[in-house]
């Protein structure tokens, strides 16, 4: 009986595999593992092609930052440099103003020394000649008359 058992499962798994033969499943599932095969691998060709479309936009993009990185020290040295030269002509402005304002208050200070001069020697010429007046105008009342003949002889005098 055991044999029996035996040898109809086996001929039952050999009719299963016939008919599965039959019926072409092993083509079905081998058809089914290549089509799975192929849509594994043309992923896995898409996911390498945007990899390398990545890692190219990257160093597009990493290029692009080092340009606008050396650009900004660029425009910084610039800018440094237009600063210094900027301050140096506001320096050498603010020199030369104030070397014209230092000349313009030291004639100013000339021309005041000079005026107060002129002032003062006015001032003296005219106490002198007030001074002079009044030492004449005493001298000439004490002795005044006498002088005028005198003046008047001495021109007729000379006339004759």
């Amino acid at each position: 009986m055991e044999l029996d058992a035996s040898l109809w499962a086996f001929i039952g798994l050999v009719v299963f595999l016939g008919l599965i033969t039959y019926l072409g499943v092993p083509k079905k599932v081998i058809a089914t593992l290549d089509d799975k095969s192929k849509q594994i691998a043309d992923e896995l060709e898409e996911a390498k092609r945007l990899r390398e479309e990545a890692q190219a936009l990257l160093a597009e993009y990493e290029r692009k930052r080092k340009a606008a990185e050396d650009e900004a020290a660029e425009i910084v040295e610039a800018a440094k440099s237009e600063a210094d030269r900027m301050t140096e002509e506001a320096q050498q402005s603010l020199d030369d103003l104030i070397t014209r304002r230092t000349k313009a208050v030291e004639e100013k200070i000339a021309q005041a020394e000079a005026q107060a001069l002129a002032d003062v020697r006015a001032r003296s010429a005219d106490i002198a000649v007030e001074a002079a007046r009044i030492v004449l105008a005493d001298k000439m009342s004490e002795k005044g008359d006498a002088l005028i003949d005198a003046a008047i002889k001495d021109v007729s005098a000379k006339l004759n």
